[in-house]
């Protein structure tokens, strides 16, 4: 079993760890004071399309894509380590490299789903990083943990439209200025005898009559600005022609799993490069500060803490990789336990960490001026995104189970 890099790997690791230190990391608090200054807390500062175009010219844009002839054609198993680095600064690098969530789902989509018309009109800007995107799947009125659920109605009008009504909310990516194109997932066969074909995904574009961003939703009080926000969305009689469909109707539910596998592993490489700078930030503030009569550092329960999130954190990592490498080699379907397994982990223990070292900055930990609450907020919202722990864990003990009854 062999555990290094291969070469490719390991030279972007080098241009990425070398475009963070000398620009991502500086641009951060550049970022916080530009967008003060902005007319809209929802446009993008200056700083980031800077950060953009150095990525770019590095040759550090769309990593996260294997497709080669829309992405960097790299595997999973080469892709995690550089989305772990990402993770470090999780509101600026994913969006540098183009590699931030939702767009980054919703070129997947396009890319093996799309027809070549909607690749044209959408996928291509997107991989350019001309416009952005949203994904609108949750709702607030039923319990979306159950796709199943979604009361979403996409509903023929004549032959050649479909009609959208329906309430979505935590519609990421929706409050960006640039924003210009929906991933909608509803139902366009509500009455089906199989309830994992009646959901379709259809492209509404932002400025479609009907179509209404009605507020900015918050988590744990950050707006993401970065990421585009979230929203709730409101779709009153909105109307597409059907050629917006994404593959076939019937097929939503298997799309958005298609989706949501990568992007998972995405999320946990990610939380991983997140709980490396926890641990970086601990070692910082205990060897800095005195209680007392002796630093931090020297404290029992402190070196303990430290300890703990390190042996976690390579623990945490080689399942990753593991998991990123049976993507590769039998396919999502054949890493289905190990999905979930990385999906349930995760973010439970990484904010367990990042728990710890906002305990070790006292009320520093919980202020603007660390970057530390709004990583914890990231990590522990997490454990809700793509699926709350419970569903992964249901799923598991299901498979699990399976042999013995």
């Amino acid at each position: 079993m062999d555990f290094a890099f291969d070469a490719r790997t390991e030279e972007l690791r080098k241009n990425l760890l070398s475009f963070m230190d000398e620009h991502v990391y500086p641009a951060e608090a550049v970022a916080d004071e530009q967008r003060a200054a902005l007319a809209s807390p929802w446009d993008t500062p200056q700083i980031v399309e800077d950060l953009k175009a150095e990525a770019r010219g590095r040759g550090l844009w769309n990593l996260f894509l294997p497709d080669e002839e829309y992405g960097a054609g790299l595997t999973n198993l080469q892709y995690a380590p550089l989305a772990e680095i990402t993770g470090r600064s999780p509101q600026l690098a994913p969006t540098a490299l183009n590699c931030a969530a939702p767009d980054t789902g919703n070129m997947e989509v396009l890319a093996q789903f799309g027809s070549e018309a909607q690749k044209k009109q959408w996928l291509r800007p997107l991989l350019a990083g001309e416009i952005r995107s949203a994904f609108a799947m949750t709702e607030p009125d039923v319990a979306s943990s159950d796709a199943t659920n979604i009361e979403t109605r996409i509903e023929r009008d004549g032959g050649g439209t479909y009609v959208i009504n329906g309430r979505k909310w935590y519609i990421s990516g929706a409050m960006n200025p640039l924003c210009r194109i929906f991933i909608v997932m509803g139902k366009t066969d509500p009455d089906g005898a199989d309830v994992r074909r009646q959901q379709s995904m259809v492209l509404v574009p932002r400025d479609t009559p009907g179509l209404e961003v009605r507020r900015a939703m918050q988590v744990y009080g950050y707006e993401d600005h970065y990421h585009g926000g979230h929203a709730e969305v409101v779709f009153h009689d909105v109307r597409v022609p059907t050629a917006n469909l994404i593959g076939e109707e019937g097929g939503g539910f298997g799309i958005a799993q298609a989706r949501l596998g990568p992007g998972r592993i995405h999320h946990c490489m990610r939380l991983i490069g997140m709980a490396e700078r926890a641990i970086e930030l601990m070692c910082r503030r205990a060897v800095s500060r005195t209680a007392f009569g002796k630093p931090l550092a020297r404290q029992g329960v402190v070196r303990q803490w430290i300890a703990d999130a390190r042996v976690a954190v390579e623990q945490l990592r080689l399942l990753v990789l593991k998991t990123a490498w049976l993507m590769d080699t039998v396919g999502n379907k054949g890493a289905h336990t190990e999905i979930q397994a990385i999906k349930i982990a995760t973010p439970r223990t990484v904010v367990d960490i990042l728990d710890r070292a906002v305990q070790l900055y006292g009320a520093g930990g919980v202020s603007q001026d660390f970057p530390l609450a709004e990583l914890w907020a990231a990590a522990r919202t997490l454990r809700l995104a793509d699926g709350p722990d419970e569903v992964h864990q249901r799923s598991l003990a299901r498979r699990e189970l399976k042999a013995y009854l």
